[in-house]
């Protein structure tokens, strides 16, 4: 962060004027000047062709942009310097002077108008921008689970941190290529490096053999391809003792001007040649596409400086939650111990802190840090986030440590919360470290097993306190974050279909849209109770019409809305894309996975099966009566294998159960690519999980985040 703060003024200037310096050498490639391909030209056809049209020639030269740029004496006596035909010899124009914009930014980029004293501060900056760099990847390596995962798929956090992640791995080594080439510039400038001028010795005496042949007719000329020169420089005399200087891209050579003999040769030091390629790289200069590059490198730059700044600013406003709510630490019955990398657990500890305090508790938060004796406290509660490979996150690195050392007075009674992504292969790995060391003492007493929460849902973080609540007679209520008020644009569907409810009191209802609306089966349907609030209900898409499985709560205000709707009622519907759940067409197999009104957007996703993909239903209802209610549906539209468990008869069996069952085949499915699909209960989600990997760990000795990373595992659970 010091690093980031100290040069981000010169990193977005830096940025700024190379955004605009490089057009320069955009513009000159697209030169509307007739470029030859040199690789087939020789020097001397070149050379030749010039000496019909010039009295003299001084110099010929191949610039950056493959142009031939020489200086001649022309038929009037004056010396130009022109732009040449390299096949005809011919004047093609003249060198325009640099243009003023391009001018005045260069200046500000190399030296910021300061001379010495600016050059050095840009060097600097391009050393601590790799230095940036370099770190930045060491973070998204142990964020990503290992170098060989750094270019899997990126959790979706929030847009900046996505786009930061993502878009840091792809523009990692450009941004070092102009890092260190500036680097090397700027050292090259003060004359830190060793000095790289050649250094030519004549022989002691130069032939005067003088032969009949032209310059252009020696072998040596004769033998070079134009794209292999830098510049030919001719004798100021006919004296033999003036020659040839030939600068190829390697060497220079200095040559008998009538014999062609080699009267020096020199290869460049490694310093002129990474002096060249660093000033090519940096600048872009010769290379439209380079450029192209190089405008890509300073928008990310300015896109990691903006991003950067609000994923800081969101870490320091989270980190502040803490302050909200003042407790004494030796008067608190309760301990929640928070361990986060970003600051995003703490927003779950301050939602269940204010569930407890209006249960009447005194909850104490604090980083695992900072765990000490906590005197009157009945019951901890550990909501901890992973970092990198399972490892702890910086502010409860010293946690294992602490609590081997220090033991607590009384008996506590102990949860932990897990929060992590399904990405990764240690998913939730530093809490399962937690919760193992917690049972290595008698004193801790667990209340529920390790309960892991993927991408931070909050859905499933309630889920949890319910549990808790029913195990320890404590009960709170958590209450989500206050989001921005949404301006919702609802769409009108008629009733076709009344509500008929099962014995389940779960019923279909079946909408059509009055006007024109997009939805998919996946999709979300979301309506408006009374109390302004969005309930959201998944979406299958029958013969254009909309299908909601919805069960009624008793004191549920939208589902006993819902429940009470009669045939041609108009209802408004917010319509959410969930294009992560959508029916994979082009999958080998697809293995759906659901229970109770989970099942809704598979009864879609099987009507409109229509290139027959082979599909697996796992469903999980209460008893044979509760499968009436989709009887019709699933005849019409039947998948190709149908596994029913009922948990409220004799058998007692759950969809995790018929999961296990199958476990070979499950592992076979995945391992040929099958794409899984689950939607229910995130308690049903996370018993299906558990089975899963299980399942590939003990037959294909692979976690099921590598499946995960392969995008076949598609969720939508609440």
């Amino acid at each position: 962060m010091l690093l980031a703060l100290s040069s981000s003024i010169f990193l977005i200037l830096a940025s700024l004027t190379g955004l605009i310096l490089a057009f320069e050498p955009m513009g000159n490639a697209l030169s509307p000047i007739k470029k030859a391909d040199l690789r087939e030209i020789s020097l001397s056809s070149t050379m030749s062709a010039m000496d019909a049209h010039y009295d003299e020639i001084i110099s010929l030269e191949v610039d950056k942009n493959d142009f031939v740029v020489a200086a001649v004496v022309n038929q009037t006596g004056t010396t130009e310097t022109i732009f040449v035909d390299p096949l005809s010899g011919k004047k093609l124009g003249n060198p325009k002077a640099k243009a003023k914009i391009f001018q005045f930014t260069t200046n500000l980029h190399r030296s910021l108008f300061l001379k010495g004293t600016g050059r050095f501060f840009v060097g600097l900056v391009s050393f601590l921008l790799c230095l940036i760099a370099l770190t930045g990847l060491l973070l998204v390596i142990k964020r990503q689970g290992g170098i060989a995962k750094l270019f899997s798929k990126v959790q979706k956090e929030g847009f900046e941190l996505y786009y930061h992640v993502s878009l840091g791995r792809w523009m990692l080594f450009p941004i070092l290529i102009v890092a260190l080439t500036g680097v090397y510039l700027s050292l090259e400038k003060f004359a830190v490096l060793p000095q790289s001028k050649v250094q030519h010795q004549l022989p002691e005496a130069i032939s005067e053999n003088m032969t009949e042949k032209r310059a252009w007719e020696l072998s040596v000329f004769q033998n070079t391809r134009l794209n292999q020169v830098r510049k030919l420089t001719y004798p100021f005399s006919e004296f033999p003792e003036d020659y040839f200087e030939l600068a190829l891209e390697d060497r220079e050579v200095l040559i008998h001007q009538y014999n062609g003999a080699f009267l020096s040769e020199k290869k460049y030091p490694f310093t002129t040649i990474a002096s060249r390629w660093s000033m090519l790289l940096h600048t872009g200069q010769g290379s439209f596409w380079w450029s192209l590059v190089l405008i890509l490198v300073c928008l990310a730059l300015l896109f990691f400086i903006y991003s950067g700044f609000v994923l800081w600013r969101k870490r320091s406003k989270k980190s502040k939650t803490l302050e909200l709510v003042a407790v004494d630490k030796n008067e608190a019955d309760f301990v929640i111990l928070v361990g986060s990398e970003t600051g995003n657990t703490y927003q779950f500890a301050k939602v269940l802190q204010s569930a407890l305090l209006e249960a009447g508790k005194l909850p104490y938060i604090v980083e695992l840090n900072q765990y000490s004796q906590f005197k009157k406290a009945t019951h901890a509660i550990i909501l901890t986030a992973t970092y990198g490979e399972g490892e702890a996150p910086t502010n409860a690195r010293n946690f294992e440590k602490l609590f081997r050392n220090l033991n607590q007075n009384q008996s506590l009674y102990y949860s932990v919360v897990g929060f992590g992504s399904l990405l990764y292969p240690d998913y939730c790995g530093f809490a399962i470290t937690v919760d193992t060391l917690l049972q290595t003492k008698e004193k801790w007493v667990e209340t529920l097993p390790l309960y892991k929460i993927n991408n931070q849902d909050f859905r499933a973080f309630q889920d949890w306190s319910t549990q808790w609540s029913e195990s320890t007679g404590i009960q709170i209520n958590l209450k989500a974050p206050p989001k921005k008020k949404k301006r919702y644009k609802e769409k009108p569907f008629r009733v076709e279909q009344p509500p008929s409810l099962n014995v389940d009191d779960t019923f279909l209802l079946r909408l059509r849209p009055l006007k024109r609306a997009k939805f998919k089966s996946g999709d979300l349907a979301g309506i408006i109770a009374s109390d302004g609030m969005e309930r959201q209900y998944s979406i299958a898409k029958i013969d254009g019409d909309m299908v909601l499985s919805v069960k009624k709560h008793e004191f549920g205000l939208c589902s006993t809305f819902l429940s009470s709707l009669e045939s041609q009622d108009t209802l408004p519907v917010v319509l959410k894309r969930n294009p992560n759940f959508y029916f994979p067409h082009h999958a080998p197999a697809v293995v759906l996975i659901a229970n109770g009104t989970g099942i809704a957007p598979f009864l879609g996703m099987l009507a409109e099966n229509t290139g027959n993909v082979p599909t697996t239903l796992f469903l999980g209802l209460r008893n044979e009566a509760s499968y009436q209610l989709y009887t019709d549906l699933l005849h019409e539209y039947p998948p190709t294998q149908l596994e029913i468990a009922y948990s409220q008869t004799h058998k007692k069996e759950y969809v995790q159960d018929l999961l296990k069952d199958k476990s070979k085949w499950v592992s076979q499915q995945l391992e040929e690519g099958a794409i899984f699909m689950i939607c229910g209960s995130l308690s049903m989600q996370n018993s299906v999980l558990e089975v899963l990997e299980g399942s590939c760990k003990k037959h294909l000795q692979k976690p099921l985040s590598e499946f995960e990373n392969q995008e076949q595992l598609k969720m939508d659970c609440y």
